[in-house]
C-alpha cells in the first residue's frame, strides 16, 4: 500500500473511532493527522480500490451489491438491512431499478428500489422519504474519475399520520462508465476521504 493511502486510512479509522457528533466536525476528522491503524483493502468493480479501516466488516451479496458495516448491525443482508449502520457499492443489476425499482437510476431522482414505501434505516416501523431537496456537485473517486455527486435531504415518517419522526442524509457517487454507484444513508465518518484517494488497479 502506498504511504498516501495509508495516512488516508489512518484518518479515516481515526474519524470513525472518534465518532464525531456533526457533519462538520466529521469534516475536520477527515483532514485531521493521526497515530497509525490498520486498514485493509476493499476491491470493487473496474479495478476499484478502497482503503478502509479495518474494522468495518465487508459483505457481498451477489457480483452488484457490496455492504460495508462500519458500526452497529444486527444480520447484514444486503441493500436494505434495517438498523445497520453501513454504506453501499451496487452496481449495475441495482443501478437498473435504482428510480423506485423499475426505471435505471441517472442521479436525477435520488436512488430508491421501490415505488413503495421502504422502512426508513434507523426504524422499521417507520417510512423513508428521500429528498426532495438536494445538492449536486462533482467528486474525485481516485486518480481521473469524477462522480457525480448527490445529497439528498431525507426523513423517517410515521406510517399512520406522515409525520416526521427523524431526519438524515442520503450521500450518493455515481461513476456511470464503470456503473458504480455507493449510498449511505449514515454519514458515514471517512467515506468521502476513501472515496477521494481510492486507487484504480
Amino acid at each position: 500500500m502506498r504511504a498516501n493511502h495509508l495516512a488516508v486510512v489512518t484518518v479515516a479509522a481515526a474519524a470513525v473511532l472518534a465518532a464525531p457528533a456533526t457533519a462538520a466536525a466529521a469534516s475536520s476528522s477527515e483532514s485531521a493527522s493521526a497515530a497509525s491503524a490498520p486498514a485493509q483493502e476493499l476491491k470493487l468493480r473496474k479495478g476499484l480500490t478502497l482503503y478502509i479501516p479495518i474494522q468495518w466488516e465487508v459483505h457481498r451479496f451477489g457480483p452488484d451489491v457490496v455492504q460495508v458495516v462500519t458500526g452497529k448491525c444486527g444480520k447484514p443482508r444486503g441493500w436494505g438491512t434495517p438498523n445497520c449502520d453501513a454504506f453501499y457499492v451496487l452496481g449495475p443489476s441495482l443501478i437498473k431499478r435504482g428510480d423506485e425499482g423499475f426505471r435505471r437510476y441517472t442521479g436525477k431522482s435520488p436512488f430508491y428500489t421501490s415505488s413503495g414505501v421502504l422502512p426508513c434505516p434507523f426504524n422499521q416501523k417507520w417510512g423513508e422519504s428521500i429528498g426532495p431537496k438536494v445538492k449536486r456537485g462533482v467528486r474525485q473517486v481516485g486518480k481521473g474519475h469524477k462522480a457525480a455527486h448527490n445529497v439528498w435531504q431525507s426523513r423517517c415518517i410515521s406510517l399512520s399520520n406522515g409525520k416526521t419522526k427523524a431526519r438524515f442524509t442520503q450521500r450518493e457517487w455515481y461513476l456511470p462508465k464503470s456503473k458504480i454507484l455507493v449510498v449511505d444513508q449514515w454519514n458515514t465518518p471517512g467515506l468521502a476521504a476513501a472515496l477521494r484517494h481510492a486507487d484504480w488497479k
